[in-house]
C-alpha cells in the first residue's frame, strides 16, 4: 500500500513538472498578445482593449514580451498552486475520516472480545457512510435509504412539528457542493460575498464557480477570493452555428452548452452526488444553506421529487404570509433561480441536454415525468441581475419585487415528512376543496368575507385562469400547460391578507399541454 501510494505521488509530481514546463514552451511560441484584438478582438472590448499598438505590428518589444509571459506563467503557476492545495485538502480529510475508522475498528475490536468473553452476540460493526477514494483523491457518497418520520394527517399543511429528520447518519456531514454559474458580471461578487458570510462550513458546502465567457475583470474578481472558493473555466468559448432565425439566442445556446459543462465538472470530475447551482446574479438568505440541508433527504427519499428550489415565483410582499417564513410547498413547475438536483437526475438529462433553452425544457412533461420541487413560502434567493441574455423580461414587472426571506428558520430541526407526496396530497387536497368557494368580485371587494380565509377561486379554461391570474396579481404565464407555482394546478397565494387557492374543479387529473 506505501509502494502504491509513493507510486502516486512521484507520478503526480511528474505529471505536474511535465505539464508546467510544456505550458511554458507554449506561452514562449504564442504570437504577441496586441495582435489578438485586431481581428476583432480575442477578450471582451476586442480593438478598444487590445488594438492600442495597431501601428506597430511587427515591431514587438523584446523586454514587454519577457513581462508579458512571466504574468502569464505566473497566473498559470497560481492555478497549479491552488490545484495542489485542493488536493492536500482531500488528503486530510481523508486523513481524518481514516482516523475516525480507525477508532470505530478498534471500538469495534473491544465489543467482540468483550462479547466473546461474556459468550454473547457482538454487535455489528457500522460501516462508515462517506469515504475518500485514495486512488483519485475524490469524493464517494455512498447511497443511503433515507428514513423520515410520520406526520398525522390531520395537522394543517403549514403546521410543522418541532422534531428531526432523521437519517443513517448520526450527524448530517454529507457535503452540498454550491456551482455558480457567471460569466461577465462583476457583480458576481455580490453573490459570493453572500455564499461566504453565511455558509457555515468550507467543508460541507465547496463552492464552485464555472465562468464561461473569457470575461478578465470577472474572473479578477473570482481570483481574489483565493481558496475560499473553486474557479473552473469553461474552454470553449466559440459562436454556436445556429439557424438564421435564432441568431439572437445566440446567448442560450451558450448557457445551455455552460451548464452542460459545468455540470458534467461536479458529478464526473469533482464526483459529487448532489449540487445547488446559484447563477451570478443570485442574492442568498440567511438560512440557504439550512434550508437545502434539510431538505436533501427529502430529496432522495421521494421518487416523486426532482428537485428542491429556493425560489418562489409570485414571492411579492402583496403575496406572501411574511409571518411563515417556515412553510414549504411542493410545486408542479420547475421554478430554478437557487435549486438542487441529485446526480442520478443529471445521468437521466445529460443525455438529451437541449442546445438552448435548458429550463423551459426542464418544465416538458418528457423530462417532468410527473415529478414535482419543493420552494418555499419566501424565498431564499432574490435576482438583481436586469442584464443578462433576457433583456429584463419579467425583472422591471416580478423578479425586482420579490421578497428575500431574512429570519433563519431552523429547519434541520424540524420534521419535513410532510412534504412527502402521499401525506402532502390528502392534506392539500382536503385544506383546498374544503375552503369556501367565492367569485373574484368577493376576494377584490372583501366586503361579505370574513376572516383570513382559505379561499377558494375556481377557473376552468385556460383563459379563465389568465384573466383571474391578472386580476389577483399572480404571474399568469404556463409552460407545458402548468401555472407558476401551481401544485395539481392549484395556485396558493395571499390577497389582500386572505389566503386563496386559484384551483381547478374538485377531481383534477392532469395538465393540459395545449394552454401554454
Amino acid at each position: 500500500m506505501v509502494r502504491k501510494k509513493n507510486s502516486l505521488i512521484l507520478c503526480g509530481a511528474f505529471l505536474f513538472v511535465a505539464w508546467n514546463a510544456l505550458l511554458l514552451l507554449y506561452l514562449w511560441g504564442r504570437p504577441p498578445i496586441s495582435h489578438l484584438g485586431d481581428g476583432g478582438g480575442a477578450e471582451p472590448g476586442g480593438n478598444d482593449e487590445w488594438g492600442a499598438g495597431r501601428g506597430k505590428i511587427g515591431q514587438v518589444n523584446l523586454a514587454e514580451e519577457m513581462i508579458r509571459l512571466a504574468e502569464e506563467v505566473e497566473v498559470h503557476l497560481d492555478t497549479q498552486k491552488k490545484l495542489l492545495k485542493q488536493i492536500e485538502s482531500h488528503r486530510a480529510v481523508w486523513a481524518r475520516q481514516k482516523d475516525v475508522g480507525k477508532r470505530e475498528t478498534a471500538s469495534n475490536i473491544k465489543e467482540f472480545k468483550k462479547a466473546e468473553a461474556q459468550q454473547q452476540p457482538p454487535k455489528t460493526p457500522e460501516p462508515l457512510r462517506n469515504s475518500m477514494d485514495v486512488s483519485d483523491q475524490t469524493y464517494i457518497q455512498r447511497p443511503v435509504n433515507y428514513v423520515v418520520p410520520s406526520l398525522h394527517p390531520e395537522q394543517a399543511i403549514g403546521k410543522i412539528r418541532n422534531t428531526k429528520v432523521t437519517t443513517p447518519f448520526s450527524s448530517p456531514e454529507f457535503i452540498i457542493p454550491i456551482l455558480v454559474i457567471a460569466c461577465d458580471r462583476v457583480t458576481v461578487k455580490r453573490n459570493l460575498d453572500r455564499l461566504i458570510q453565511y455558509r457555515p462550513s468550507a467543508e460541507l458546502y465547496p463552492i464552485i464557480v464555472s465562468q464561461d465567457c473569457g470575461h478578465v475583470e470577472t474572473a479578477r474578481v473570482i481570483g481574489s477570493y483565493g481558496e475560499q472558493v473553486t474557479h473552473i473555466k469553461q474552454p470553449e468559448l466559440s459562436d454556436i452555428k445556429v439557424r438564421p432565425e435564432h441568431r439572437k439566442f445566440q446567448g442560450y445556446y451558450k448557457i445551455s452548452r455552460h451548464y452542460r459543462w459545468a455540470l458534467n465538472q461536479v458529478f464526473n470530475v469533482f464526483s459529487h452526488s448532489t449540487v445547488v447551482i446559484v447563477e451570478d446574479d443570485l442574492e442568498v438568505a440567511p438560512d440557504f444553506f439550512e434550508y437545502f440541508r434539510a431538505l436533501y433527504p427529502i430529496l432522495c427519499s421521494d421518487p416523486t421529487l426532482w428537485c428542491v428550489s429556493a425560489w418562489n415565483d409570485n414571492g411579492r410582499d402583496a403575496l406572501i404570509d411574511p409571518s411563515k417564513a417556515e412553510l414549504l410547498y411542493r410545486t408542479d413547475f420547475f421554478p430554478g433561480l437557487g435549486w438542487m438536483l441529485l446526480k442520478e437526475l443529471w445521468d437521466e438529462l445529460e443525455p438529451k441536454w437541449p442546445s438552448a433553452f435548458w429550463d423551459d425544457w426542464m418544465r416538458q412533461p418528457e423530462q417532468r415525468k410527473n415529478r414535482s420541487c419543493i420552494r418555499p413560502e419566501i424565498s431564499r434567493t432574490i435576482t438583481f441581475g436586469r442584464k443578462g441574455v433576457s433583456l429584463g423580461q419579467f425583472f422591471d414587472q416580478y423578479l425586482r419585487y420579490i421578497r428575500l426571506n431574512t429570519e433563519f428558520v431552523p429547519f434541520t430541526k424540524q420534521d419535513l415528512s410532510f412534504l412527502l407526496k402521499d401525506k402532502y396530497d390528502e392534506i392539500f387536497i382536503q385544506e383546498v376543496y374544503s375552503s369556501t368557494s367565492v367569485k373574484i368580485e368577493d376576494l377584490q371587494h372583501g366586503g361579505n368575507l370574513k376572516g383570513p380565509g382559505p379561499y377558494r377561486v375556481q377557473y376552468s379554461s385556460r383563459d379563465s385562469f389568465k384573466v383571474f391570474a391578472r386580476n389577483l396579481g399572480v404571474m399568469d404565464d404556463l409552460k407545458s400547460g402548468v401555472p407558476r407555482t401551481g401544485y395539481r394546478g392549484v395556485v396558493s397565494f395571499l390577497h389582500r391578507g386572505r389566503r386563496v387557492f386559484l384551483a381547478p374543479p374538485e377531481g383534477w387529473t392532469q395538465y393540459d399541454i395545449s394552454w401554454s
